[in-house]
This record gives structure tokens, C-alpha cells and sequence, in this order.
């Protein structure tokens, strides 16, 4: 069987090492971005099978980023999970808005991350939830 290939857009040394640690420890591929642009361009490239995003990122935020990508016909159906700090009201519903599959806001239950990821990437065509 294939890894699932998940690209990590996140701006902290720390929590990029956690997740991707917790992510290969399950048997996931990981591919990391530092910023929303770079984050967008490795999307674009690599078309991974899942994307977790931050949302204050430099360079372009993940609202921005996840608008992009879910309005791009050929990026549209890679699952989108939000993991952010942002935990306002209004910030979860611009999340939805932009396309966000699913919204954690840190700090976060692992296990219900991972359990959300397996949810995501077991089928092809994910609607938002």
C-alpha cells in the first residue's frame, strides 16, 4: 500500500517537528512548507492527498492559501484541514467559507487529529463536513 502523502504548511520549527514525527509514526508521508507561498506551490506541484494549514503564516495567510487551491478546479478535491491558533467564532466560519474540510484550533487532541486524517484520506472525494 502506498503512504498518504500530507503536506504540512506551518511556520513553527516546533509544531512542524511534533506533527511530522506523529504523522510518520503513522505511516504517513510528509511533505513540509514554511509559508503560504511556498505552501500553494508545493500544493500545485506534488498534489498531495491531504493538507494540513496553519493560518498566520508569512507570505500569504492559510485563508488565503485554502481559497486558492478549493476555487482551482484541478486542486479543489485535496482535503483541507485547518490547525491554527485562531479559534474565534468568526475565524472557524471563514475557515468553512474558504473551503476547510475540517478545523482544529491548538492546542490540539492528537488522536482526534490522526483520526480526522485517516477519515480524510480513506476515500477519493471528500466533501466538506
Amino acid at each position: 500500500m502506498e503512504k498518504k502523502r500530507i503536506l504540512v504548511v506551518e511556520d513553527s520549527p516546533e509544531s512542524l517537528m511534533i506533527l511530522r514525527i506523529r504523522l510518520e509514526a503513522n505511516g504517513f508521508e510528509v511533505i513540509a512548507a514554511a509559508d503560504g507561498v511556498e505552501g500553494l506551490t508545493k500544493a500545485r506541484e506534488l498534489h498531495p492527498d491531504l493538507i494540513v494549514l496553519d493560518v498566520m503564516l508569512p507570505k500569504m495567510d492559510g485563508f488565503t492559501m485554502c481559497r486558492f487551491l478549493k476555487y482551482d478546479e484541478e486542486y479543489k478535491d485535496i482535503p483541507v484541514i485547518m490547525l491554527t491558533a485562531r479559534g474565534q467564532d468568526q475565524d472557524v466560519a471563514l475557515g468553512r467559507s474558504v473551503g476547510a474540510n475540517m478545523y482544529f484550533i491548538k492546542p490540539y487532541d492528537s488522536a482526534k487529529l490522526l483520526k480526522a486524517i485517516g477519515k480524510l484520506t480513506s476515500t477519493v472525494h471528500q466533501s466538506p463536513e
